[in-house]
């Protein structure tokens, strides 16, 4: 009778144990996913700041691009009144800045 009894209060710390452990590993796994939402909550915050300061981007962009196609002709002048010849309207036209007229004008791999 005694055996049987030492048997039941080892199988019922056991028990309270392993309940114990479990509840421990809840409560830790709890406390990283609050941690976690809570950095998810920051960066969905951050993310939504960046849209709305990034709006008024949108309309502005024509402006910008229209602004840098002037640039880019006006530099197609200047290097073609250094070159002699004409300024050219098309950036893609062939002799204008940047443009491989024949194989030998393409860069070559230098070697050590």
């Amino acid at each position: 009778m005694k055996q049987r009894r030492t048997l039941i209060a080892a199988t019922l710390a056991e028990v309270v144990l392993l309940v114990a452990v479990l509840a421990g590993y809840l409560i830790a796994i709890a406390v990283r996913l609050r941690n976690i939402s809570s950095t998810l909550g920051k960066v969905t915050f951050g993310v939504r700041a960046i849209d709305t300061q990034t709006k008024p981007l949108g309309p502005r962009l024509g402006e910008i691009n229209g602004a840098l196609g002037q640039v880019a002709q006006a530099l197609q002048a200047v290097a073609a009144a250094d070159d002699g010849r004409p300024p050219t309207q098309d950036a893609t036209a062939e002799g204008s800045p940047g443009s491989i007229e024949s194989p030998s004008d393409r860069p070559r791999p230098t070697t050590p």
